[in-house]
């Protein structure tokens, strides 16, 4: 019996219909994702120490305002924005000193203050209330430098006496829309 099943095989499959050839199929799959348009200071403070303002000495400007005391400082902030629309503005606070002040004295200097990214300056003066004209900085990824200039004290009067505190506040925007 064993003789007539192994006969039997080769005819069996000879019969059989060959098997019908698929073709390949590819399927994708797409990936996708985005990033929002920001901007982040990864250095967001720094300090310019003035020590004293006032000019020494004892002749008739002594207790005014040393302008250089002022002038010409620098601060470095650092920062990006990754958005090629992206806009900055400054807004300079004047020096005061909170201990009130008389006739001839002043407790407020006030200075412009000049910031610069990507090859790109806005500036702000303390003089006026809220900041400056926006910039367009665009992508960059760097330094945000800050410069004081034009310090000035109000009817050049004496300065009070104490401590004088103000600030310059930088704003990284990632959409800019230029001032019409």
């Amino acid at each position: 019996m064993r003789k007539c099943l192994l006969m039997l095989a080769p005819v069996v499959l000879a019969a059989a219909p060959a098997a019908a050839r698929t073709a390949d199929a590819t399927g994708t799959v797409l990936i996708d994702g985005t990033v929002a348009p920001r901007c982040l200071f990864t250095t967001p403070s720094a300090t310019i120490s003035l020590n004293e303002i006032s000019l020494q000495g004892s002749d008739g400007n002594a207790g005014r305002l040393n302008t250089a005391a002022v002038n010409g400082r620098t601060a470095t902030l650092v920062g990006w924005c990754n958005s090629a629309a992206a806009g900055m503005t400054v807004e300079a606070f004047p020096l005061i000193n909170t201990a009130a002040n008389a006739t001839g004295f002043t407790n407020r200097v006030d200075y412009t203050a000049i910031a610069t990214a990507n090859a790109a300056s806005g500036s702000d003066t303390s003089t006026v209330v809220g900041a400056g004209t926006p910039v367009g900085v665009g992508m960059f990824s760097g330094n945000v430098d800050v410069a004081l200039s034009s310090a000035s004290a109000p009817g050049n009067d004496l300065l009070v006496a104490g401590t004088y505190n103000g600030s310059v506040e930088v704003t990284l925007s990632p959409i800019f829309s230029p001032p019409s």
